[in-house]
C-alpha cells in the first residue's frame, strides 16, 4: 500500500485464529510505528503464522475527551495532552481487547524494530505465566519491581481485567497512577515472567539484540534537530529538588519550555538500522516518499530525513558488524 497520508492508511485488524504483533501509535511517531512493522516482516521467517496491527491514538476517542484535564502520574496531577509525543502508551494494554480475550499477542512502542524473528518469542513457552517482559532496571532479573511494558508478550485469555477506557478513565478520578499502571505494579507477580533484555534492549545494539528499542526520546534517530515535544516526568520520588523544579517550569513556561531539540543518536548503527530499514519502505512501495515530506513539514520527522536514508548503510550491512554485546 502507498502512504500518502495519514488519513489513507490501512489499519489490519487481528485475523482471530492467529497470534498477533501490534504497533501501538499516534500521529507523531507513525512513520516509526510503519518502518517498526516492516522490521518485523523483513526479519521473521513465519510471517505466515502471525498478524501485524496497528493501535492508533486517533481510533480511539476516549483519549481525546479527555484534553486538557488532569490526572494522577507519579503521586502529583499532571494535565492529559493528546498532542504529546507519547499519548499513545495507554493502548500497549489494548490487545487482549482487541484479539477478544483469547490466544497470544506481543505488543510493542512504535520506537521499537526487529532484529530477531518475533515468533521465536509469540511461540516460547510461557510457562502459565499472562505476561512476559523484562524489568526498568537493566540490573534486575526480578519480577518484583517496575516492569518495562514497551514490550510484552501476553496470553490474552488472562487479561480480562484490562479494560483500557475504565483504566484510564479511573486516571482522572484519582483512583489509578499512570505509574503504577504503566508498570505493571498493581499486576500480581506470579503472573508476570521475565524474556531475555534482547527482546527489548533499550538503546543497546549487539548481535543480543532480538528487538532493538530506541527508548531515550532525546535521541530518537528520526527526529534529531526537532524541538521536544514531550513532557518529561517529574523525578519527585528519585530526586524531589529537581521534581519541584520540573513542576515549576510546566506550570509557569509550558510542558515543553526550555527543552531544547533532539539530539543525534550517539551510535551511529541504530541511526543507521532505522534509516537504512525506512528506505527499503520506499523502496518497496509501502511508504510513499510525499509521506515522509507530509511527516518532515509537520515537524514529525527531522529535516534532512530523506538524505541520511540515502547515505545509511544496508541494514544487513549494519547488523553484519554489530559487537556481540553493547
Amino acid at each position: 500500500m502507498t502512504l500518502l497520508r495519514e488519513e489513507t492508511i490501512l489499519q489490519e485488524k487481528p485475523s482471530g485464529d492467529k497470534p498477533c504483533v501490534f504497533i501501538h501509535t499516534n500521529h507523531k511517531q507513525i512513520l516509526g510505528a510503519l518502518v517498526g512493522a516492516h522490521s518485523i516482516r523483513r526479519q521473521s521467517r513465519h510471517n505466515e503464522k502471525f498478524d501485524v496491527c496497528l493501535i492508533r491514538h486517533a481510533d480511539h476517542p476516549f483519549l481525546k475527551a479527555k484534553e486538557g484535564q488532569p490526572f494522577l502520574r507519579d503521586g502529583v496531577l499532571r494535565i492529559w495532552r493528546n498532542e504529546d509525543l507519547q499519548s499513545f502508551t495507554p493502548l500497549r494494554f489494548m490487545p487482549p481487547e482487541k484479539m477478544g480475550y483469547q490466544g497470544r499477542a506481543v505488543v510493542v512502542d512504535p520506537d521499537v524494530f526487529a532484529v530477531g524473528d518475533v515468533w521465536d518469542l509469540l511461540s516460547r513457552d510461557m510457562q502459565g505465566k499472562a505476561i512476559l517482559c523484562r524489568p526498568r532496571d537493566r540490573r534486575s532479573r526480578s519480577v518484583a519491581g517496575r516492569m518495562a511494558t514497551s514490550v510484552m508478550l501476553l496470553d490474552c485469555a488472562q487479561l480480562r481485567h484490562w479494560r483500557v477506557e475504565e483504566q484510564f478513565e479511573s486516571m482522572f478520578r484519582r483512583e489509578l497512577d499512570y505509574k503504577d499502571w504503566i508498570t505493571l505494579a498493581n499486576e500480581p507477580r506470579e503472573s508476570i515472567g521475565l524474556f531475555e533484555s534482547g527482546w527489548n534492549d533499550l538503546d543497546r545494539f549487539s548481535r543480543a539484540t532480538r528487538m532493538l528499542h530506541t527508548t531515550k526520546r532525546w535521541t530518537q534517530p528520526w527526529k534529531a534537530g526537532l524541538p521536544v515535544d514531550f513532557t518529561p516526568a517529574d523525578k519527585f520520588k528519585q530526586f524531589p529538588p529537581l521534581g519541584w523544579l520540573l513542576w515549576a517550569r510546566r506550570k509557569l513556561l509550558g510542558d515543553h519550555a526550555l527543552l531544547g531539540r533532539y539530539r543525534t543518536h550517539p551510535d551511529a548503527n541504530q541511526e543507521g538500522y532505522f534509516f537504512g530499514l525506512l528506505r527499503e519502505c520506499i523502496e518497496e512501495g509501502l511508504v510513499a516518499p510525499e509521506f515522509v515530506k507530509e511527516q518532515i513539514e509537520r515537524l514529525h520527522v527531522r529535516a534532512d530525513a530523506l538524505a541520511v536514508m540515502q547515505r545509511s548503510p544496508a541494514p544487513d550491512q549494519i547488523l553484519a558488524s554489530l559487537p556481540m554485546t553493547a
